[in-house]
């Protein structure tokens, strides 16, 4: 019962502050409970986050009301606040704010009410002859809940007896039946069946990781991290799935990061059939909950009802007690990294909880990242592999074409010889995926008279052309105007359309196989919350023959009847300015490659590239993920790149070009004094993508190996150094991307 209590007040200064506990919450009031509090001139809410006896404050305001009965932040989840705090360079508040889910911390949200229906009394013989008589509708509602044991929501009673509301709410006003509040969780899965799914036969490869899994979760010393690299199709779902009935077994829980464009229903579903279907809540969070539904989700995992959670990056927080395994699916995946302030990545996150709460931790991928991997090699992970598919099933035939030798002979977006094989494949009654991670119909608008582009106004790109829309469209700022007809500087009719997106795909595919059933997948087809969903279940029955997408189809999906891959132009993200390019493509086009040849017949793959034989793409034509790591892990270490060192990059961007570079030329001057020893400081230079959303953007980059030393000199230099109102300072420990 704690007389004063230390709060971090939400959006507040990087401070934490004292409050005295009144007498009438002294019984409620905890570490980690969500409270009401006055500041400054407003009233707000916080986290308390340490219990005092004394406080060195004179006469600290009081707290005004405790949310909720018990506290919303678990204590471990606080501690990893805080290291996320001093590693990401970021407040704690911030920290703490990214712990707790918005409607959580908000507090308006609670669960769905809904009017639930009882016999008022029993009914007697002769009440029920002289309903029947004058009511016999109402009489069928009253035979319908003798039969129940429980009171009936008013919406399924109303619904089973094939009645209206206005008759059941008649029996109420009759004394017949009574009404009561009934509390009903949303449910994302609410109208849906599952099957149960038996655990499949594992092979010798599976059992003997399976075997090592085991023994870590049940482990009472510390654990160390578990790398799984196991090739597309090899089960690494099926361990996952019996690694996490081994923790439940011992009344532990699990956490299920995957990334969010592979949280698709198939995932869920496996987990779902597998689980839920034993008697085993699974609760999911992701960002296309509802707010009502991230609630009643993430309040199942508070109360123990859901020891399972499967979610995209911001699951990594679920307030499971007693945890008994982290699973990372897809470890190397870009949308773990979180993109704002506290700019975490989840799965670093996750390696640390998992130290925190002694719990077992398994990062699963088949084209590892390069850290998880160097890890491994110095042995801070324990590398697990899985070297084949299951069921002795081959690895695709991979195939390169190159696309310089196809325009001399006037082919456009497809290759003669991927042209050949969608027609092949479509005569067998076999199904094609053609990928492509752009969207879109046209890259671009270019006059041929006076070489005009059509640029986004608040970027430094040129607008994409959505036929469908027929506009043009920045996809990082989201501006949109009309398409024009003629070139808006010269008046030239002749301006034309430059690259191809998933919609010109769409399009060509259409015309050139016009009895083929062709659909996209990609940011714009998807836009209704259940299309996603009625797509995939009509391509795995069979009712679409092509499926053309972004890296929305590139993971996560299993479908044995497609036999063939098309990757319209590998070429996309291989010349960025970026040290992980090439990794990055070596990964994509081994994973899209991976979603051929995954039932009996073999798949095949063909990559068309202008530069066919860059390492990343011939690496992964030959499934040589050693060999692309041992080149790349030379060519960073002689540069000095992660993984071998720590990088920060630092933005100062502003609408003003001049006080942009102002501010980072000031900025790069002072943490060059005091700079830890052996830290590369890059000179402040305008980013590759210098205009971004209004913003003129320069960078600065700083490498070490000593990176929580560089993280406090960072947020200490930024701390004491005033910028002017309109230029905006963020810090990127870890970045992913360098555009």
């Amino acid at each position: 019962m704690p007389a004063f209590v230390r709060v971090i007040v939400d959006h507040s200064p990087d401070k934490e502050f004292d409050y005295a506990v009144p007498d009438v919450f002294r019984e409620k009031i905890g570490i980690g409970s969500r409270v009401r509090l006055p500041f400054r001139e407003r009233e707000t809410l916080g986290t308390v986050v340490q219990a005092l006896d004394e406080s060195g404050w004179e006469s600290p305001r009081e707290i005004l009301g405790v949310v909720g009965e018990h506290p919303a932040v678990r204590p471990r989840l606080l501690e990893l606040a805080r290291w996320m705090s001093d590693y990401y360079a970021c407040p704690v508040e911030a920290a703490v704010r990214c712990v707790l889910p918005q409607v959580i911390r908000k507090g308006e949200t609670g669960f769905r009410q809904q009017i639930a229906v009882a016999l008022a009394h029993p009914i007697s013989d002769d009440e029920m002859t002289a309903l029947r008589r004058k009511a016999p509708r109402q009489a069928e509602v009253v035979q319908h809940l003798q039969k129940q044991k429980a009171p009936l929501l008013l919406t399924q009673l109303a619904a089973e007896t094939a009645s209206s509301e206005a008759t059941i709410k008649a029996l109420v006003e009759k004394g017949f039946a009574k009404t009561s509040i009934a509390i009903r969780p949303r449910d994302p899965f609410e109208g849906e069946s599952f099957v149960e799914s038996k655990p499949h036969e594992l092979s010798e490869q599976q059992a003997k990781v399976l075997g090592m899994v085991d023994h870590t979760v049940l482990a009472e010393s510390e654990k160390q991290p578990l790398l799984l690299h196991g090739v597309t199709g090899s089960g690494k779902t099926e361990i996952y799935l019996r690694a996490i009935q081994t923790a439940l077994d011992h009344g532990k829980g699990a956490i299920v990061l995957v990334p969010e464009i592979a949280l698709t229903p198939q995932t869920t579903e496996r987990f779902r059939e597998r689980f839920a279907t034993a008697g085993h809540s699974v609760a999911v969070l992701h960002s296309h909950l509802s707010a009502g539904e991230r609630h009643d989700e993430w309040q199942k995992i508070h109360s123990g009802t859901a020891r399972i959670v499967i979610g995209a990056r911001s699951a990594v927080f679920a307030p499971i007690e007693n945890l008994g395994l982290i699973v990372v699916d897809e470890e190397h995946e870009n949308s773990y990294k979180q993109e704002e302030t506290p700019r975490y990545h989840a799965r670093d996150v996750a390696v640390v909880r998992a130290k925190m709460e002694n719990c077992a931790i398994l990062l699963g991928s088949a084209t590892p990242s390069l850290e998880s991997y160097r890890n491994a090699l110095a042995g801070k992970y324990k590398l697990l592999e899985l070297k084949e598919r299951i069921d002795d099933r081959k690895m695709p035939i991979i195939r390169v074409i190159d696309m310089r030798q196809e325009s001399r002979k006037g082919a456009g977006i497809l290759s003669g010889r991927l042209h050949t094989a969608i027609e092949t494949r479509l005569e067998k009654r076999e199904q094609t995926i053609l990928f492509l991670n752009r969207r879109g119909f046209s890259t671009s608008l270019i006059c041929s008279k006076c070489g005009h582009v059509c640029q986004c106004p608040n970027c430094s790109l040129p607008l994409t052309y959505h036929r469908s829309a027929a506009r043009l469209i920045c996809h990082i700022c989201g501006h949109t105007e009309v398409a024009p007809g003629k070139c808006p500087e010269c008046s030239d009719p002749g301006i034309r359309h430059v690259g191809a997106g998933t919609e010109k795909v769409e399009h060509v595919i259409g015309k050139v196989f016009p009895k083929a059933v062709v659909r996209r997948m990609d940011a714009d087809a998807m836009t209704r919350k259940d299309a996603y969903r009625e797509t995939l279940n009509a391509f795995r029955t069979g009712k679409i023959d092509i499926l053309v997408g972004t890296q929305m189809i590139a993971k996560g999906l299993h479908f044995p009847n497609v036999t063939l891959v098309g990757i319209i132009n590998a070429d996309l993200a291989l010349h960025l300015p970026d040290f992980r390019a090439g990794e990055r493509t070596f990964q994509l086009l081994t994973q899209v490659a991976g979603r051929a040849g995954r039932g009996e017949i073999e798949g095949e793959v063909l990559v068309q590239s202008h530069t066919p034989f860059h390492p990343s793409i011939q690496f992964a034509r030959q499934h040589d993920f050693d060999g692309f790591q041992e080149q790349e892990l030379e060519f960073r270490d002689k540069c000095d790149y992660p993984p071998y060192t720590h990088m920060i990059l630092i933005h100062a961007r502003s609408p003003h070009e001049m006080r942009a570079s102002f501010s980072a030329e000031t900025l790069a001057r002072r943490l060059r004094e005091g700079l830890p020893d052996g830290t590369i400081l890059g000179d402040p230079a305008p980013a590759p993508l210098e205009r971004l959303k209004g913003f003129f953007r320069f960078h600065i980059t700083l490498r070490s190996r000593q990176i929580l030393k560089l993280s406090r000199h960072v947020r200490d230099t930024i701390a004491k150094l005033t910028f002017p109102e309109d230029v905006q300072v963020t810090v990127d420990v870890d970045p992913f991307s360098l555009l």
